[in-house]
């Protein structure tokens, strides 16, 4: 029988904390839990350790973040033999077949060596849709795989391989985590899960979805956790991210970074908008080249971990 750990890393995690955990309860396959806390302030903690015994509890000493927290406790089932890895979302539940329906997938793929995650169907917090961005990641692979009309006809197979989906419930067999590795700590929170799915398409490997298994992810329906009160805040919120995706495009290993080049590229494409009066756009990339000028060496550190290292940021 396979010795599967589910981890899950707290948060204030009360609104969601006996879904989640009694969810785990009636999962038809035995499984074991590890819990990482990273400092609730809401009684998390206590709730968890009170009606969950079963649940292995960490607390960490400090908010390590999402991604340092998870190789935590990826680190603890490793060592206790665990065949699979489910990283599961605090906000989130799964049903009792969810697991099984996984497992079937795996043991009946043609190679399960080129599988890197399998992940089940996320339903958003009513039960009756899709979690709106699961859907939108689902949608950017419809032009190759055809799913969204197998399943409308009532022809779905077992699986179907796409390019990303959100680590809220990841399926990781041991050997991957082997060869992969955990999370890269460069990032707290946010694009971790991106930055893990191209090193899992670096290493030749596939992200799966399994049609059969469905669970929930009971986030926000919007693609801004809060909304943006003006417009100088989404201003704001999309540099952001635009610093985030270069972050993540810089530490992607199928990705030919050149620092020297890099810098280059920043500083041109802002004296380029400088030289057309765009103020604005030249204060940013400045601003950008300025930071990453700052970055790059820790970046080079973490591309050549996660491409060389075994077991890459994990303690194993």
């Amino acid at each position: 029988m396979a010795n599967i750990h589910v981890i899950i890393v707290t948060y204030n995690a009360m609104q969601w904390a006996e879904r989640c955990f009694t969810s785990l309860r009636t999962s038809s396959v035995p499984i074991k839990c590890i819990v990482i806390d990273n400092g609730s302030t809401d009684g998390t903690q206590g709730y968890i350790k009170n009606n969950f015994p079963e649940v292995d509890f960490i607390q960490s000493a400090e908010n390590s973040g999402f991604g340092k927290a998870n190789n935590q406790g990826i680190e603890k089932a490793y060592l206790k033999g665990a065949d699979f890895f489910y990283l599961m979302n605090q906000d989130a539940w799964i049903y009792p077949d969810s697991i099984q329906q996984l497992l079937d997938v795996y043991n009946s793929y043609p190679d399960n060596n080129q599988i890197g995650i399998l992940s089940p169907m996320h339903l958003d917090g009513s039960e009756k849709r899709f979690d709106l961005h699961f859907e939108d990641y689902l949608s950017k692979d419809l032009r190759h795989n055809r799913m969204l009309s197998d399943i409308y006809f009532g022809e779905a197979k077992p699986f179907y391989e796409i390019g990303f989906v959100n680590a809220a419930h990841w399926f990781i067999p041991r050997k991957v985590i082997e060869k992969v590795g955990g999370f890269n700590p460069y990032f707290f929170h946010g694009a971790e899960d991106y930055e893990y799915v191209n090193r899992i398409t670096y290493f030749g490997l596939k992200t799966l979805v399994c049609t059969q298994s469905k669970v929930v992810h009971d986030t926000v329906q919007s693609f801004y956790k809060k909304e943006p009160a003006n417009k100088e805040e989404l201003l704001k919120n999309k540099r952001l991210s635009m610093i985030m995706q270069r972050e993540t495009k810089y530490l992607n290993p199928n990705y030919p970074f050149d620092t020297k080049k890099e810098k280059n590229a920043l500083l041109t494409f802002a004296l380029k908008m400088g030289a057309k009066g765009n103020i604005s756009e030249y204060k940013f990339y400045k601003e950008q080249y300025r930071y990453f000028s700052k970055k790059f060496k820790e970046i080079e550190a973490a591309r050549k971990t996660s491409m060389t290292a075994q077991h890459p940021f994990l303690n194993l």
